[in-house]
């Protein structure tokens, strides 16, 4: 088939799927997936052209770029100080207490080895903002949770648990395709990496706000909006090179144009609302065309209780996470509940480890897609039965005190209609 009549197959095939699904109050990118599902076992690898192939890698990392500029361009300083160190707490420890407890189960029940079990874990292990961020903005903008900022601190703190889990993900990625077991490499390694990440994103970050706010009326926002994308996929290519976190450069150059250029910042971050239309299809859609269903089959049971045991280790961590928070019970119950879907990094990572030729390749890929129908569509419905149940109403024509985001990215959520996934 050819490379034009692929692409046209699984955009319309994903869009329409995640339509159908929006419709049903399910989540869109479910849909996708199930039509790459569907895609890949009626055409079969052969179909796929070899252009597609070679395209596939650079599809995946632009939709995480996408993702987390959105990510950076949403989260203000003073509304992270505000929620400051319970953000921080809820962005770290349950996405390590999780991928730690995934990866002793790996090790001892699936027989991968550490760094294999790792990267799997940590890969499981996040949270996904495809599924938390659009409904964490219908719920502020309701008033649900505003007098302790419960949505903010939901939003702030799982765009960072998605960085924190590939960071560690690349460090057990490149431990076992050196078939390093060193754990003070690993201990080693994790600040260099983020610090040789945020760096270039700080003097990115500060170079790009300098220049739009200068040239501001020069250069029109779909201008802007090409500069930001290539120049962080530049960044990410930086990152392959040293080795480093680059994805939490790119998070950090959204963050620094909302403080420097916040003009800029809210039309970029309605422009990139509009790519993430066609970089969520070719994503989620990909996955599922690689997926062999048999063996997705085949590790149903094993690996569901594999994803169920992660979610416990997800819950508890949320709870000891806001233990000295201001939240109340009923708030930290509905941060745990928040907690729960997994969609985003799955299907960008997930076929990686099969592409590098790390042992297990298939089944990795066979538990980020069984985690993401499992844990999506649980996730997104606990959110809106649990939300109006769970969080205090503030009735209020004032827009939320700290929302972290901007008029332009709430208009654009809306317009695609409050259940569609599209952080």
């Amino acid at each position: 088939m050819s490379l034009t009549m692929m692409i046209a197959l699984i955009v319309l095939g994903g869009w329409f799927s995640g339509r159908l699904f929006d419709r049903l109050h399910l989540p869109a990118v479910l849909g996708m997936l199930l039509c790459g599902l569907l895609l890949g076992g009626a055409l079969g690898e052969d179909a796929w052209p070899t252009a597609l192939v070679e395209m596939k890698p650079f599809l995946k990392t632009f939709a995480l770029v996408v993702i987390l500029l959105r990510a950076g361009l949403g989260i203000r300083r003073r509304v992270l100080h505000q929620v400051g160190g319970t953000a921080l707490a809820m962005a770290l420890l349950p996405c390590l207490l999780e991928g730690t407890v995934l990866t002793l189960l790996l090790h001892h029940f699936w027989q991968f080895s550490l760094p294999v079990a790792g990267l799997t874990g940590f890969m499981l292990a996040a949270v996904s903002p495809a599924v938390v961020v659009p409904a964490m903005l219908t719920l502020a903008e309701k008033g649900y949770g505003r007098s302790n900022q419960v949505p903010t601190l939901v939003l702030a703190g799982a765009s960072v648990d998605d960085v924190f889990a590939i960071i560690l993900f690349s460090l057990f990625t490149r431990m076992a395709l050196r078939g390093d077991h060193s754990w003070t490499a690993l201990l080693w390694d994790l600040p260099k990496s983020i610090l040789l990440g945020i760096i270039p994103g700080i003097l990115l970050g500060l170079l790009l706000a300098w220049g739009f706010h200068r040239y501001y009326s020069r250069i029109r926002a779909t201008e802007k909006t090409l500069v930001l994308v290539m120049l962080s996929l530049v960044l990410v290519h930086l990152g392959d090179v040293l080795h480093s976190a680059a994805l939490l450069g790119v998070m950090t150059v959204g963050f620094l144009l909302l403080e420097r250029a916040e003009r800029v910042a809210h039309e970029l971050a309605a422009k990139l609302s509009k790519i993430w239309v066609f970089a969520e299809i070719m994503l989620f859609v990909l996955i599922g065309m690689q997926v062999d269903p048999r063996l997705a089959l085949s590790a149903g049971p094993a690996a569901a209780s594999i994803v169920f045991a992660g979610l416990l280790a997800r819950s508890i961590g949320v709870w000891i996470a806001t233990w000295r928070s201001s939240l109340t019970s009923h708030e930290r119950l509905f941060c745990v509940l928040a907690y729960l879907p997994k969609a985003t990094v799955q299907a960008a990572l997930g076929g990686v480890p099969l592409a590098l030729g790390v042992p297990g390749g298939e089944h990795i890929l066979a538990l980020a897609v069984l985690s993401i129908l499992f844990t999506a569509p649980l996730g997104l419905i606990s959110i809106r039965l649990a939300g109006p149940r769970l969080l205090e109403q503030e009735n209020s024509s004032l827009p939320p005190m700290g929302s972290l985001t901007d008029p332009s990215i709430t208009t654009e959520y809306q317009h695609h209609g409050q259940s569609r996934t599209n952080h």
